[in-house]
Formats: C-alpha cells, structure tokens, sequence
C-alpha cells in the first residue's frame, strides 16, 4: 500500500507539529547524508563542522516532532529526504519525509504479523538503507523490501522467513541490510547454515549464500578493506541451543567466507547486538554483554587478521560487555557503555592497543519529574556519536549531553533532559546540522506519544 502527496512535493499530516525553521548553514561548512545505520562512516562518527557543541537545559531548539510507531529503527537520510521505519496500526510502515519539514513524500506500509514474547515493542529494529535512489528495508519478520525513493513505489521483495526458513528469533529479525556495489548483504540466518545472503540489488535475486552454522544477529555488517581486499564483517548469533556465533568475514563480490571466529555467550537467550569496530590497520573489536561464569568467550576481544585472512586474538576483556550500542574508537582507545544491565552499565574507555582499562564513569545527577520533583538519572546504556572532537550521548532515559572524553577521563559539558522515556536506545542520526532523535516510548513526565523529533544543531553564523 502506498499514499503519496503530489510527486515532487511533501505535504503535512496528521501527527506533524512544525516548530521553527533552523538556522542557516553556510555553504563552506562540511555537511553530510546519514543513508543508514552509523552513516556515511559506518561508525557512530560524524565528520559535519559547524555544529553547536553546548545548549541550554531546555535542549536545542525544536524543528520539527513527528508521532511515530513502534520500533528501534535509525532513520535513514539522503540530501532532502528522511525514511522512517516503524510500525503503524500493526502495518509495517516505511515514511518518506522532507527532511527540514517533516512533510511526507510517501507512505508504503504491509502487514507484519508479530508478537514480542518479551514484551519489548513490536515494530522493526534494523535500520533502513538508502542507496542509488533506492529504499531497502529488513522486517522484524524478515521481509525484505526494496522501493523507490522518488515515489514510493515497490520495485521487489523478498520473503526471507517463508524462503529461507528463518526461525524467530528471542526479539524478531534486526540486522540491517549493507550495500556493497552490486549486492545487498543480509545476516538472514536461515535453516540449513543459510547464514548470509547476497541479492541483486535491482531485482533482488539471490546471487549467493554463506553457508555456516550461525543464525542471524542484531549486529548490522560492516565493510572493511583488508590487506587491500574488500571484504565486509557479520558479528553473527541466532536463537541456538546451546548457542553459537561469532564473527563471519565475507567477500562481498561472491559470498566467499574468507574466516570465523567464535565469539558468544553460552546463556540461551544472549544476543550478539553492537557491530564490529574497525581499529586501525586490519583489526576490528566485537564484544557482547552477556556474561558466563567460567567462560572464555565473555565481554570483549580484540582481533587482527594476517595476510590469508585468518582471525586471531590479541586481547580480550571479560568485564567489557556491550549490549547494543556500538563503541568508538578514537585515537587508539574505546570509548563505550559496558555492562549488561541498565543500574550496572558504566561509561568506560579502554586502551585498544594494550586492553587496559583506563577509568569508569557513572555519571549521576538529578533530572526534573512531575509537579515540582526530581528524578534519579543517569546515562544508563546510552549511545556515542563522535561529532568533531567531542562525543554527543543520548542517555536511555532520553537525556542529550556533549561530553569532552579522553584517556584522562570523561567531563559533561552541557545537559539537557529532551523528554524522560524508557527505551531510548536508537542512535541519533545527524545530517546537515539537524540531529534526529527517536523517542520510543511514552514520556513519564509529559506523557508526550512517541515521537521523531528534529533539532536543530547549527551553529550560529
């Protein structure tokens, strides 16, 4: 199903509430799209200049709030254009947006039969993808979508759960689809080893599969270049018994697993969810948070690959434990939110080349409640983007803060309380100076619907 407002232009609708036009941008500023999860760096890393690095506590200023389904999808955008991923009335839901405006392009929605047997929302976790005037999209039920970003329109799809036999896993699909040249790479993990899939990507085809035992993740692929050899990494780990995962290293010309190396907790329901990280020449790190006592593949490792691809560890740290966000690394070291639980979760920063940890941070103080109150807070399991030379954090609780973080330790800059809701564990997207955050549940205070919400973060003239 599609609605769409005339083919060139973007109209208002129901659940829009413009606020202010932002700021102008100056033409010499280096501004960039943010066409899937982590963006054009394929890490929580923005390289966007005139950014405002401080706000007051009401927050920077309000563009544009738009009310929103369920999910955990990342927005994906491309010049003047926002895609949305969300369930809306049971249907999956794919919103084509003006990015400035809020204004709909395009509406495509299906049904997507699902039911969380956590109790977790029930709308879609991997981001979408934008690529050569294309949308693609991966379902919490393994649908597999491609459409046309210009009108909407579908141009194929996929059944991966009826095709591929694709079990449900502990909190439905939630891998993000990657685009390498020609090929759209999915962790389908599917029955029979069908754990990663390459499909044309204007006909969807399939064109290969990585036959290995792993199931799919909520960890979203990253490409790298090794030893000058493209090659793109799947931290991979379905719904198994006892479990098994680790990390898969793919060519993605022709399906090829060049490598493995086993890396998952033993607990059944255990998730592998933070994407590898790229550290340097030839070396990515992938941790989980969920802890074995007794295991040796608990927390964290660090590996390096030698010149025929084969992985081998360099270190690895048991108490350093991710749970979805993804670390950054910056300057030889790991910035990130360990721990598995929301009260345990510490900010840490971690030596990359030696594993040593280096401090932790809590970070505690008090945010305003209902009627005049105040409210424990904390960063909780937050999410990192390196913007410049500082680090911008959404906290869990919905709390925005520039942080100065460094080998030396960690400083809150500036602090604002955006909205105070449970579940905030999307990773702002940032592109031409507007931050776009995910509220994605109620707010405790304000008892404000879920919403997208854009800020403006241009720095004055």
């Amino acid at each position: 199903m599609v609605e769409r407002a005339a083919a060139d232009e973007a109209a208002a609708w129901d659940g829009l509430t413009f606020h202010a036009a932002p700021r102008a941008r100056a033409a010499d500023l280096k501004s960039e799209d943010w066409p899937r999860f982590h963006g054009v760096h394929e890490a929580p890393v923005s390289g966007e200049t005139g950014i405002r690095q401080d706000f007051p506590e009401s927050g920077p200023p309000v563009v544009w709030e738009a009310e929103k389904g369920e999910g955990y999808a990342c927005p994906a955008i491309t010049g003047d254009r926002l895609v949305l991923f969300h369930r809306v009335k049971g249907l999956e839901t794919l919103d084509c947006l003006e990015a400035g405006t809020g204004k709909r392009f395009w509406r495509y929605a299906y049904p997507a039969e699902y039911t969380d047997d956590f109790g977790y929302g029930e709308g879609p976790r991997a981001g979408p993808v934008i690529s050569g005037g294309k949308v693609y999209s991966f379902g919490i039920t393994s649908w597999l979508k491609c459409v046309d970003l210009a009108s909407g329109k579908l141009i194929w799809e996929v059944d991966c759960q009826t095709k591929y036999e694709v079990q449900k896993y502990f909190f439905g699909s939630g891998s993000s689809p990657l685009v390498q040249g020609e090929v759209v790479l999915v962790n389908v993990g599917g029955g029979n080893g069908q754990c990663v899939i390459g499909f044309d990507k204007n006909t969807g085809a399939e064109k290969w599969i990585v036959q290995h035992p792993w199931g799919q993740s909520y960890s979203s692929p990253v490409p790298a270049k090794w030893h000058g050899t493209d090659r793109v990494l799947f931290f991979t780990g379905g719904k198994s018994q006892p479990s098994t995962g680790g990390l898969v290293v793919v060519d993605p010309a022709t399906g090829k697993m060049e490598s493995s190396f086993p890396w998952r907790a033993q607990r059944y329901p255990s998730v592998n969810a933070a994407s590898p990280v790229l550290c340097g020449e030839n070396r990515v790190f992938i941790s989980h948070a969920y802890v074995d006592r007794g295991h040796d593949q608990n927390g964290s490792v660090m590996l390096q690959t030698d010149a025929e691809g084969k992985l081998s560890a360099l270190w690895n740290d048991p108490a350093f434990g991710c749970h979805w966000m993804t670390p950054v690394y910056h300057e030889g070291h790991l910035y990130a939110f360990s721990g598995e639980k929301e009260r345990s979760c510490e900010l840490i920063c971690q030596d990359a080349t030696t594993g040593r940890r280096l401090w932790h941070e809590k970070m505690e103080w008090e945010a305003p409640g209902k009627n005049g109150a105040t409210l424990p807070m904390s960063l909780y399991r937050g999410s990192l983007l390196k913007v410049g030379s500082q680090f911008l954090c959404l906290g869990e609780w919905g709390s925005l803060c520039w942080l100065d973080l460094s080998p030396a330790g960690a400083k809150r800059l500036s602090t604002a309380q955006l909205f105070t809701a449970e579940h905030s564990w999307t990773l702002p997207a940032l592109s031409h100076g507007l931050l776009y955050v995910m509220q994605n549940e109620p707010d405790k205070v304000t008892d404000k619907a879920p919403r997208l919400i854009c800020y403006d973060l241009r720095a004055s003239p």
